[in-house]
């Protein structure tokens, strides 16, 4: 059985709290009660590599902490935690984001890993300066990763398409190893880049069937350009010793949400551009009513908060139960987020993940330190 990769989300889109906090997808992010801060995050970074999860998501947008300043900044008070930083072509030339990933690598010691958002909301874009239409994007997109790649083999790059043209660019500063390509998108166009360009394909925590579809549909693509990539899923989780606990804060959760919150944030997600998010809207219905849409998988989250919408929630049993599901879907990376981040973090490290090792499904990916054995006081070794 092949080995599962888990790792955590580090919440800069406008901080965290026992509450879900909202945004995201064009909707302003809600309040909380732990601001951002570098103490805090590095906080959730600390515990989430001493519990085994692999590397931290950090997110972007206009309603974030940049994500490559927030990391480069953990990555001080951190050890092996790699980080995946999401960014946006186009905002930033191809050679400049080469060169940043470069030195990102090896100032950190190679824990860097890249999630490339294209944009979804071209309101948002505009904010940037950017006026391309949504498939243009994604265009301009695989000609940013085509050249990327090019450049890290460390040969000049000619190079002249739509959206860029290069003259005898030469990297200085190659990343060693060179940062595993996150990629997510539901389009057509989306799926045509992430085919051609990405290691994991990321999507949202729709049921294990849907996601099975998705994987078929993007891993046929993958192979019709020659290539072989994993599939990994952004979800929540509330996990507990025992299903009652665990819905109980579900419920709790819910209850924190008001009626005139939920058609303020739908509205606001309804106009958004990005097919997954419509995908995200249909499990939820805008309403409180039918969440459970599968065995363990709740669609709560989504009410007002954009982007990743449903948790997994249930007994450590249960939802490594629902992983293992994930897993025959083809899934192989979870990235995971729960609130607060800080306690969810440890709910699920030392509940669900310890049951995974049973199985045989995860492994700590920290080395195993030898310990010498104790020897009595006055005792000769």
């Amino acid at each position: 059985m092949t080995d599962l990769k888990f790792h955590w989300f580090l919440p800069s889109n406008g901080g965290d709290g026992r509450h879900i906090v909202g945004g995201g997808h064009g909707t302003p992010a809600g309040s909380s009660g732990r601001p951002a801060s570098v103490a805090y995050l590095g906080q959730i970074a600390r515990s989430a590599e001493q519990l085994g999860f692999d590397a931290a998501l950090t997110p972007t947008g206009a309603w974030c902490e940049d994500a490559w300043i927030t990391t480069a900044m953990l990555s001080a008070v951190s050890e092996r935690l790699k980080f995946l930083v999401a960014f946006r072509p186009g905002l930033i030339s191809p050679f400049l984001a080469a060169q940043m990933a470069g030195t990102f690598q090896n100032l950190s010691g190679g824990r860097l890993l890249l999630n490339v958002v294209t944009g979804g909301e071209s309101h948002e874009q505009r904010m940037y300066g950017d006026f391309l239409d949504k498939d243009t994007r994604y265009e301009r997109c695989g000609e940013f990763l085509e050249i990327v790649r090019a450049l890290w083999s460390g040969k000049p790059v000619e190079f002249e398409g739509r959206h860029f043209r290069l003259s005898d660019a030469l990297l200085a500063q190659l990343p060693d190893p060179l940062p595993g390509i996150y990629f997510g998108g539901s389009s057509p166009a989306a799926l045509d880049v992430a085919a051609r360009h990405s290691d994991v394909y990321l999507t949202w925590g729709e049921p294990p069937d849907a996601v099975a579809a998705k994987v078929r549909t993007v891993r046929d693509l993958a192979e019709r350009q020659g290539r072989n990539i994993a599939f990994g899923l952004r979800v929540h989780t509330i996990a507990r010793d025992t299903a009652e606990e665990a819905w109980a804060e579900a419920g709790r959760l819910l209850s924190g949400i008001s009626a005139e919150q939920i058609r303020e944030v739908q509205a606001g997600l309804r106009r958004s551009e990005s097919e997954g998010q419509r995908r995200m809207l249909a499990l939820n219905g805008g309403t409180k009513e039918s969440l459970e849409i599968h065995p363990n998988l709740w669609a709560g989250v989504g009410l007002v908060r954009g982007g990743a919408g449903t948790a997994l929630v249930g007994s450590n049993q249960e939802i490594a139960d629902l992983i293992e599901q994930y897993a025959e879907a083809g899934i192989t990376e979870f990235v995971l987020s729960g609130y607060p981040h800080l306690e969810e973090a440890y709910r699920f490290g030392e509940g669900v993940l310890p049951e995974l090792s049973r199985r045989g499904r995860w492994r700590h990916p920290a080395p195993v330190r030898q310990v010498a054995p104790a020897v009595p006081f006055g005792g000769v070794r």
